[in-house]
């Protein structure tokens, strides 16, 4: 069972940056995709971004050349680095983890939907003022 637990959220000024941390647990397969998802107050939950075990990364339109995702395999770490922050970017942040290597198997990845991925943190708030 994966476990993950994000951390970095916070309060910044519009234009500001944050980096998420996503420390991940329990994995035992060497392929594997993993993302970030965002859920702001009475809207649905949206990918963000998400990274596969060779490193190959898929945003979501919204915040293309804002974010980056990231990982350090050697610590088991998913970073989302995220840069000129603005308030609709207010929201929880999640990381998420599609153990069933469904999401990012295929040439092509598909819209980034939470419905391929399995496990999931917490959460952490990210609020832009």
């Amino acid at each position: 069972h994966v476990q993950l637990v994000e951390s970095g959220g916070g309060s910044v000024q519009a234009g500001g940056s944050l980096r998420l941390s996503c420390a991940a647990s329990g994995y035992t397969s060497s392929n594997y995709c993993m993302g970030w998802f965002r859920q702001a107050p009475g809207k649905e939950r949206e990918g963000v971004a998400a990274i596969d075990s060779d490193g190959n990364t898929n945003y979501a339109d919204s915040v293309k050349g804002q974010f980056t995702i990231s990982q350090d395999n050697a610590k088991n770490i998913l970073y989302l680095q995220m840069d000129s922050l603005k308030p609709e970017d207010t929201a929880m942040y999640y990381c998420a983890a599609d153990g069933k290597y469904t999401y990012c198997s295929g040439g092509i990845w598909p819209t980034q939907s939470p419905e391929y991925f399995d496990s999931w943190g917490q959460g952490t708030q990210v609020t832009v003022s």
